[in-house]
């Protein structure tokens, strides 16, 4: 009987291959040019750097109707119930602090 190695799951804290990144920004394209600003503008500034942790908030946000997530987004309402998750909060954070959308000058 020979023995396989089983491939070690990811911890929580790993960062994301290059392979799962482009996994998740392609998974990550929205029908609102808005949300879409915004995600871009997330990956530009943390895609590198982004985590499993992160990636699974993330890919909770991108399971929301795209006016819900832009909702969030923008601050006009938090994560309530399943939503509201530790994951879920810091991935609106880093989506917020990036901006996206141009806003016009007053």
């Amino acid at each position: 009987m020979s023995e396989t190695a089983t491939p070690a799951l990811p911890s929580p804290g790993d960062l994301l291959d290059e392979r799962e990144r482009a996994k998740l920004h392609w998974r990550c394209r929205r029908g609102l040019l808005e949300n879409d600003l915004y995600i871009e503008n997330f990956f530009a500034r943390h895609g590198a750097g982004l985590t499993w942790r992160q990636a699974h908030g993330m890919n909770q946000l991108m399971d929301l109707a795209d006016n819900d997530l832009l909702d969030l987004v923008l601050a006009r309402r938090e994560p309530e119930g399943e939503l509201d998750t530790e994951e879920v909060r810091e991935v609106l954070g880093m989506l917020r602090l990036g901006g996206g959308a141009a806003r016009p000058r007053p």
